[in-house]
């Protein structure tokens, strides 16, 4: 494993500077069961070192406990590291399982301030409306959220699971520096019509699960006999009964690449994400979670892999193979509002 630092790449036209892979942090404490904290602080640091810059996480996770165990490392680092967050998933007092989504301009002041003191920084640098309501106009949402940044608590603006009209009106109300939404060799809607927006207005595409949350690294093959009962893929319907034995079929191709090449499952699913920045003509850069160095280690080296045109035309019929949707509510993606 070479030490030798990644490239970086601009987050949309005047955006932030970041390494061409970033790391998505939910994970290190929330979501896919038990954690060692020790463990996932030490990956935070490798990713630094490998000149990963860019750590995503959102209010959301843990109901806040994600930003604050993410604290210390910023504030260790603060001038060398791009922290992103996200609003929009309210949670209930009184049922913390569920999540409601709200846009409303009073939520969205009472979020920021709420993830400024649990990251306990001035300026959170790329602020992400997590999910659309529908029920808000984009324009108000985001007419809001650049308030926040003439008034120096948000310096980049981003959204998350949005479509194509929305980015552009969204855009045109005050420049949006990137577009998160899952991208994977699993999931590739977004290629018909955000793609195209985000390439059009100058704006970098941040893909989540490029991994396709750990199932095309071979990792787990059915989340209900696999994973621990406290992981929440057990509840997304790709990874379980017969989704998941015709899905698991799917991963040959990538393991036929990746045993030819000497590499890893993940690292060619990563291959593919990462090289979508040729392929489509944008800026791309995907945040692949893990909370071992080690896995780290191998997720960077991904970036030093190109895929042939050969190699990508094996891999070309997975995604319109996958059996299941990416939720058991689409509520949280916006398939169906394009």
């Amino acid at each position: 494993m070479t030490d030798a630092r990644i490239p970086t790449v601009r987050l949309g036209e005047n955006g932030p500077e970041v390494g061409v892979q970033g790391l998505g942090c939910m994970g290190m404490n929330f979501g896919y069961g038990p954690t060692d904290a020790g463990q996932a602080r030490a990956a935070l640091d490798r990713a630094l070192e490998l000149g990963v810059t860019l750590y995503d996480t959102a209010d959301a996770y843990g109901a806040g406990e994600n930003e604050r165990f993410l604290s210390p490392f910023f504030k260790a680092h603060r001038d060398e590291v791009v922290i992103a967050t996200k609003f929009a998933l309210s949670i209930p007092p009184d049922d913390p399982t569920k999540r409601i989504i709200r846009n409303d301009a009073p939520y969205i002041r009472e979020a920021v301030e709420a993830s400024l003191k649990r990251l306990d920084v001035d300026v959170i640098d790329l602020y992400y409306m997590h999910r659309r309501d529908v029920n808000v106009p984009i324009e108000e949402t985001v007419g809001t959220m650049a308030e926040l940044v003439r008034e120096g608590k948000v310096k980049h603006l981003g959204l998350s699971e949005v479509t194509a009209e929305e980015l552009r009106a969204a855009h045109a109300v005050h420049p949006i520096a990137a577009v998160q939404s899952e991208w994977s060799l699993f999931s590739r809607d977004i290629e018909a019509r955000v793609v195209p927006a985000a390439r059009d207005l100058g704006v970098a595409l941040v893909p989540y699960s490029p991994l396709g949350r750990g199932f095309l690294t071979g990792s787990f093959a059915n989340a209900e006999q696999d994973l621990t009962a406290d992981d929440f893929r057990r509840q997304q319907p790709r990874f379980t009964g017969d989704n998941a034995a015709a899905n698991a079929a799917l991963l040959e191709p990538i393991r036929a690449i990746a045993e030819a090449r000497g590499a890893t499952l993940g690292q060619i699913a990563l291959a593919w994400a990462q090289q979508r920045a040729s392929v489509a003509g944008l800026t791309v850069v995907p945040i692949p979670g893990t909370r071992k160095a080690g896995r780290v280690e191998e997720n960077v080296a991904a970036t030093r892999i190109t895929l042939t045109e050969e190699e990508l035309a094996a891999l070309e019929p997975i995604a319109s193979q996958v059996a299941g949707d990416r939720y058991p509510d689409m509520r949280f993606a916006s398939a169906g509002r394009e």
